[in-house]
């Protein structure tokens, strides 16, 4: 007796999301972060501008030609510092939305997937619910260990770089310096060596360098190959608890329905 195929990921479907994925993070790249590639120029150049549009104000009877100049480089200082914060900002912004796009095909393929084999909306609207460490719980029910491949700790750190990045100091700052502190800078580290206070991190250290973005993309990309062909009913199963109470749910209401319609 063949078992019941509860997920299916056909091969054209799998291939569309890698390359929606793909197209996302090569636009992001060309479009958005190639306008910070050269800012040690642009400050240079800011620099200049600051010469230039002080020149009338200098008078070399009054002002010293060195303290002119400090304050035409401390200028460019300040337009590297502004366009560095933006770059980092903009970084972060591509992430965010690289996973949150992720994240939301994850769960309308789940959602597309249970609506063949189960009649409620109650399901349906859990998955949407549901964090994404819930969503994982139940498709490891099913024998998809995502938690134990090479690409989870990474689409997980990233799930939390995203967190701190919306909301700040919190639970997701905590687990981020316990577990994957490479995403916080600490300014004193190069001074200091390891004895800096990194209690004293906070969510403005949080910061994504080019070679992490890459890895997060590539993480989803190694996600999306890694779906299995064929999620079968296995013979044994413990769902997650809040997944049979929203099937149990959805039964009683088909249940009250059919005896009302009778």
């Amino acid at each position: 007796m063949s078992q019941l195929v509860l997920f299916q990921m056909w091969s054209r479907f799998r291939q569309s999301l890698i390359e929606s994925h793909l197209f996302y993070f090569e636009q992001a790249n060309k479009r958005l972060l190639s306008q910070f590639d050269d800012i040690e120029s642009e400050a240079d150049k800011a620099s200049a501008a600051w010469l230039e549009e002080n020149a009338q104000y200098f008078n070399q009877d009054v002002h010293d030609l060195g303290e002119f100049e400090e304050q035409a480089y401390d200028a460019g200082v300040e337009f590297y510092q502004l366009l560095s914060d933006m770059r980092d900002t903009t970084r972060l912004s591509v992430v965010a939305g690289m996973y949150q796009e992720w994240d939301k095909s994850l769960r309308q393929w789940l959602v597309d997937e249970i609506h063949h084999w189960h009649n409620g909306n109650t399901v349906l609207s859990m998955v949407w619910k549901k964090d994404i460490a819930r969503l994982i719980d139940l498709m490891e029910s099913f024998d998809w260990k995502i938690r134990a491949k090479e690409y989870f700790p990474i689409i997980d750190a990233c799930r939390l770089v995203i967190n701190v990045h919306k909301h700040g100091d919190g639970n997701s700052l905590i687990d981020l310096k316990a577990r994957h502190p490479e995403y916080l800078v600490d300014p004193l580290k190069n001074i200091i060596g390891n004895n800096s206070a990194f209690d004293f991190i906070d969510h403005t250290h949080l910061s994504v360098s080019v070679s992490q973005l890459e890895d997060f993309s590539d993480a989803i990309v190694a996600f999306w190959k890694d779906v299995p062909e064929n999620i079968f009913n296995p013979t044994e199963i413990t769902l997650p608890e809040w997944f049979e109470k929203a099937m149990q749910t959805d039964h009683k209401a088909s249940q009250n329905q059919g005896g009302l319609q009778s």
